[in-house]
């Protein structure tokens, strides 16, 4: 059996990334590992419920340069049942960068440019 585990993003500024996602969608992190010389440092990140699936940022201690995200036609999803309330809360954020009224979802973009779907749970 094989199962979803985790999914990453590398990140320019760890504290920045972290900040946003306990601001935007409550993610703490469950358990963090760092190379003992230094040079990167991984922070897992759970969501309120404890689900198994987790993400992780990864930063780079000598990465300058922003990543390269092609075209971001990739995305990592999370439905909600406080759809209404994260809605604003990200309009107040000043991070939706996408919506779709006729579908019901909207996207978030975090401090590195990945895009984030927001889906009501009963979509």
């Amino acid at each position: 059996m094989t199962t979803f585990y985790h999914f990453n993003f590398n990140v320019l500024d760890l504290e920045r990334s972290l900040a946003f996602y306990k601001e935007a969608l409550n993610l703490s992190p469950a358990r963090e590992k760092e190379a003992p010389d230094g040079s990167f440092k991984l922070v897992f990140l759970e969501d309120e419920a404890g689900s198994p699936f987790q993400l992780e940022l990864t930063w780079l201690r000598d990465r300058e340069a922003p990543y390269n995200l092609g075209e971001c036609e990739f995305h990592l999803a999370f439905h909600t049942s406080e759809y209404d309330a994260l809605h604003a809360r990200h309009k107040a954020m000043d991070c939706i960068c996408f919506e779709n009224p006729a579908m019901g979802i909207y996207f978030i973009s975090d401090p590195d440019g990945y895009w984030i779907e927001i889906v009501p749970e009963n979509p």
